[in-house]
């Protein structure tokens, strides 16, 4: 898989997750990338993301910063 097509399935997952509610928890940078928690905050469900490419790094991290403004 390119790297164009796996940052587009990255993104996919990400927007699907903050779509039905899920939150930003938590994020822990590693040598394969990102894990991110996502939590919903009324269902009190936990996912977790391995996030490889930088793009949808930088694309988590924008959401990250438009979730703590709001």
């Amino acid at each position: 898989m390119s790297e164009h097509q796996q940052f587009l399935a990255e993104r996919d997952k990400i927007d699907f997750l903050i779509q039905n509610g899920f939150r930003i928890q938590r994020v822990n940078e590693h040598l394969n990338g990102a894990s991110v928690d996502f939590v919903h905050p009324e269902e009190k469900k936990t996912e977790t993301l391995l996030i490889g490419t930088a793009n949808a790094r930088k694309y988590f991290s924008s959401l990250l910063i438009q979730q703590s403004q709001s």
